[in-house]
């Protein structure tokens, strides 16, 4: 069975997730889109968009202890599965491709 197909902001999620590792909560995943993409994204379209990527089985979560911060309430845990780190692959080797020479016509102007 071929990798999903990724849509930009899917990618972005995933590499969030991957990138954060143990510390793959939700507002930690929204900090990371913002500090590295320039991103910004509600708590519905977060949550919504993670809900889809588990629903195509690329990535899942485990409930995690809650903090002081949060009155000891638990939180999602995110994690890329296999299945996830194929598409993201996928998705790379696409844009390799589309890419590739390309170099000259998109470089930075002098």
């Amino acid at each position: 069975m071929p990798p999903a197909c990724l849509g930009e902001f899917e990618q972005l999620l995933l590499l969030a997730v991957l990138r954060l590792g143990s510390e793959a909560y939700g507002a930690d995943i929204a900090r990371e889109l913002e500090a590295r993409a320039g991103r910004t994204v509600s708590r519905g379209a977060l949550y919504t968009s993670l809900d889809r990527l588990e629903d195509k089985g690329l990535l899942r979560w485990t409930l995690a202890s809650g903090t002081a911060i949060r009155d000891g309430l638990p939180r999602r845990a995110y994690t890329v599965t296999p299945g996830g780190i194929e598409a993201l692959r996928a998705s790379r080797d696409v844009l390799r491709r589309m890419w590739r020479g390309l170099e000259g016509l998109l470089k930075e102007p002098s």
